[in-house]
């Protein structure tokens, strides 16, 4: 279907490079998703499709209480339970990464239809199956149809509006209301290595994690630089992000501009000739 599994690969050449990245990145919390940096482990079938999901947990059941119950079948790579957004109550779904198949095999073998502590209906655990094409065209069409999908112009929380479709990774801002404008126009902002985007008003003590947090989750990211006083180190103000494909980068724009972070209101914009020079 051309989307994102959620995860990728990053080839260093220098192993100094590769666990810097891991000490920086590890744990980076990109809008509502906390992201998780390791090595790679050798490709093979015994690991591969040991995803489970899990449904019909107690509401009060956390994380930690989940990986216990699921841990006697094997080593878990990872695990979460989707919370509902707003008030950040378990919805009762949770997923379960196991470091081989068989192990996953075994937890499906002795807990679906369990009732676990706690639990007044018995769960259901299976394998989690890869996002359709069914799905996600399901998901742009509820996107697109809803009332509330106006988009006249920069609004709080305009990004996290548009979450879905960065996941999906199946968006082009052509179809965005607004936006057609944009289209076949020579934009200022195109470097050599991509398109660099100018962000203004970032608070003093902004650093460059702030702008891979707002900027990665759109797409690809060259390059962030946060613009510093010479004497307290602090920030001026604004930085530059500079992002590889210019769809990515006009949703940025789009959804980025007038997004408040803190108590600052951002302008974000194509870097011009009559931008501030870095």
């Amino acid at each position: 279907t051309g989307q994102s599994l959620g995860y990728g690969f990053v080839n260093y050449i220098d192993p100094k490079d590769a666990e810097k990245a891991i000490n920086t990145l590890n744990g980076l919390r990109l809008q509502t998703k906390t992201i998780k940096v390791s090595y790679a482990r050798p490709s093979s079938a015994s690991i591969r499709d040991a995803n489970l999901y899990v449904s019909g947990l107690p509401k009060t059941m956390t994380q930690k209480e989940l990986e216990q119950l699921f841990s006697q079948y094997g080593r878990i790579i990872t695990s979460r339970i989707l919370v509902d957004q707003v008030t950040g109550v378990s919805r009762g779904v949770g997923f379960i990464r196991f470091d081989k198949r068989i192990e996953a095999e075994e937890a499906i073998k002795g807990l679906n239809g369990q009732k676990p502590s706690g639990a007044t209906e018995p769960i259901t655990v299976k394998f989690a199956n890869n996002p359709s094409q069914k799905t996600s065209q399901a998901l742009l069409s509820q996107l697109y149809q809803s009332p509330n999908r106006r988009y006249p112009g920069p609004l709080h929380h305009q990004a996290q509006r548009f979450r879905p479709l960065f996941l999906l990774g199946r968006f082009s801002p052509i179809t965005i209301d607004g936006m057609t404008s944009l289209v076949g126009m020579n934009i200022p902002g195109h470097t050599g290595t991509g398109w660099c985007i100018f962000v203004y008003n970032l608070s003093p003590d902004s650093d460059e994690s702030v702008l891979w947090q707002l900027f990665g989750p759109f797409g690809a990211v060259n390059n962030v630089k946060v613009i510093r006083d010479f004497n307290t180190n602090k920030c001026k103000g604004f930085g530059f992000v500079t992002m590889t494909n210019y769809d990515e980068a006009a949703m940025a724009i789009a959804s980025l501009n007038g997004y408040r972070l803190g108590d600052r209101v951002l302008q974000v914009s194509f870097k011009t000739n009559k931008t501030h020079k870095s």
